[in-house]
């Protein structure tokens, strides 16, 4: 059995999807702990109403990042995790974090990485005239918004879409790729070579 510890800053909907998913379909892991930089964020209380122990490490009570990365690391360790989920966890980690659970920490992000790292995603793509956006899961580097992809989902820009009319569209695929992406981690499937991902018994083109 896998440790999951899944970090949020708001809402969580993409926990509220993995956390689901893996009780449905009966992952060979645990839901450990859900971890919020904020003390108001309504994941929190999803994940204590399905039992699910929820902490809260403030940034802002910080005076800089390296000493709430530490802070943060030291409440992810106590549950011992093989795998850490950033799900809208707004905070840029330090290097020595991401390197302390390389190869061993997901995020996704609401664009076809490499296109439009960083904020205000949907608004680039707009703003850009492209006709394909989506979302990625990639591993976790030093580089903000880079790393071995794991997972992708595409959807068309169509005419006159807004920023939030093509978010709630993409939001829809993440909840479909993030599990997915998370329960290939779990059942071992997820391999880096050469900063690329390969997934065991994925079907292959001819």
């Amino acid at each position: 059995m896998k440790n999951i510890v899944i970090l949020i800053s708001g809402r969580g909907s993409n926990m509220q999807a993995i956390v689901r998913a893996a009780r449905n379909e009966q992952w060979p892991c645990r839901i450990a702990a859900v971890i919020s930089n904020r003390a108001d964020a309504e994941g929190l209380q999803f994940a204590a109403q399905h039992g699910i122990p929820a902490e809260v490490v403030v940034s802002k009570d910080f005076a800089t990042r390296d000493a709430f990365d530490a802070a943060l690391q030291a409440v992810i360790d106590r549950f011992a995790p093989d795998l850490v989920v950033l799900a809208g966890f707004m905070r840029i980690l330090t290097p020595k974090f991401v390197e302390h659970y390389a190869g061993r920490m997901l995020n996704i992000h609401p664009s076809l990485l490499p296109s439009f790292p960083g904020l205000a995603t949907h608004r680039q793509a707009l703003a850009a005239g492209v006709k394909v956006h989506g979302a990625t899961v990639h591993f976790v580097t030093a580089e903000l918004d880079h790393g071995p992809i794991v997972a992708q989902a595409a959807v068309p820009v169509l005419p006159g879409d807004t920023e939030d009319a093509l978010a709630e569209r993409i939001l829809v695929e993440e909840h479909k790729i993030y599990p997915q992406s998370v329960r290939w981690f779990v059942e071992g499937r997820l391999s880096i070579d050469n900063g690329l991902v390969s997934i065991a018994d994925e079907p292959q083109l001819a």
